[in-house]
């Protein structure tokens, strides 16, 4: 059953004066969001042969059919022809055109050194789907399926999810990584998956998969350019306790880094569960800076001395997320070392405590369900 789902990002009030490239990993539900949010829109769908070799031959095609200036226009997996968007350049600037240009890959227009419009055009992202966009949210099983559209609540998951790692991760994304080597390559996502939420060491990390350090830093690129992959940096500025600089590293789907690592169904109460909770919640938050434009740097905290908080926001909020029911002392010893820096305006704690409370020293304990209300709705940040 394909079931619809009302997406946070609007394309519409985006697009209202600026032309915009939408990235988001294949399966995102670019298409559909489409199809249901433009009305008025003509689409060239690069991924179709035809339109490809009509528009690979005369991209001045684009100029000659726009008839109607109010009208956007979509070219659909645009890293297909990079050239195109000197065309599209030029009618931005001439013609006062807007356009929506999307894709799954922005590294193919990068090294085809494309025309990235100079600034006159932004771009937005797409995610899997989040909390408040899915009607009946049900917590465990999107930490056992993720929340790519297709996969999410469907009763063939596990094998949606198999074929989307084998056709698309492994051939697709390898492609990009412009590597021979296809068991390095596939060893190397197998790794970065088992190292989900943990901090990189090159050296470490490139030895198990033995290839050099600069290779490892070439594939980490590549996912980050797909936009697979992203990074979380370690925060710097505190000055009672020295801080540690590696960056974490994170896949773009809870399902995906549980299907790569093999692992069986995800149980309340376990480690398990843990990492996948905490990876969720910043995913959660990395979406919501994403669609509201909101532009903070997102980050995490560790000192030399392992103490350490999950997810800084800018410098306004320090969160540390807890898989746990009843949040007690020994939980709270990062935020408190973080706190007597005197950086950050909250401290909060994300758990599955059923009811929201405050600690003497003003650490925030918020059940995980309000707290991403509190975020959906802006009264976070």
């Amino acid at each position: 059953i394909l079931i619809m789902y009302q997406r946070m990002i609007n394309l519409e009030s985006l697009l209202k004066k600026k032309s915009f490239f939408l990235f988001g990993p294949r399966s995102t539900g670019k298409t559909t969001l489409i199809e249901n949010q433009l009305n008025n829109c003509t689409i060239y769908d690069l991924l179709d042969a035809e339109v490809y070799r009509r528009l690979l031959k005369r991209p001045k095609l684009i100029d000659e059919e726009a008839q109607d200036p109010n009208k956007i226009i979509v070219i659909d997996e645009v890293q297909k022809i990079p050239s195109i968007l000197d065309e599209v350049h030029r009618l931005v600037q001439k013609r006062n055109l807007r356009f929506l240009l999307t894709g799954s890959s922005a590294r193919k227009l990068k090294r085809g050194a494309a025309n990235l419009l100079a600034g006159r055009a932004w771009r937005a992202d797409l995610f899997p789907l989040s909390f408040s966009e899915v009607p009946d949210f049900n917590l465990l099983g999107y930490l056992n399926t993720g929340g790519l559209p297709q996969i999410y609540n469907n009763p063939e998951a596990e094998g949606e999810l198999e074929s989307y790692v084998g056709t698309y991760l492994k051939e697709e994304i390898q492609a990009e990584a412009l590597t021979r080597n296809i068991e390095a390559f596939a060893e190397f996502l197998d790794a970065i998956a088992l190292s989900n939420g943990k901090e990189i060491n090159y050296e470490s990390l490139a030895s198990d998969c033995q290839v050099s350090t600069s290779t490892l830093k070439n594939y980490i690129q590549v996912l980050e350019d797909t936009l697979i992959g992203f990074r979380l940096p370690g925060f710097r500025k505190t000055k009672i306790r020295k801080a540690i600089s590696r960056s974490k590293h994170y896949l773009f789907d809870i399902g995906v880094v549980h299907n790569l690592c093999q692992r069986s169904e995800i149980k309340p109460k376990s480690e398990l569960f843990g990492e996948a909770f905490e990876h969720f919640i910043i995913l959660e938050t990395r979406a919501y800076n994403s669609y509201k434009r909101r532009n903070h740097k997102l980050s995490y905290w560790r000192s030399t001395s392992q103490m350490e908080v999950d997810l800084l926001i800018g410098q306004k909020i320090a969160i540390e997320i807890k898989g746990s029911s009843l949040i007690s002392e020994k939980h709270l010893k990062g935020l408190r070392a973080l706190k007597e820096e005197g950086l950050f305006q909250r401290y909060i704690v994300v758990s599955l405590d059923p009811n929201e409370r405050k600690t003497k020293e003003h650490i925030e304990v918020i059940p995980w369900k309000l707290f991403l209300e509190y975020l959906w709705q802006g009264k976070l940040f």
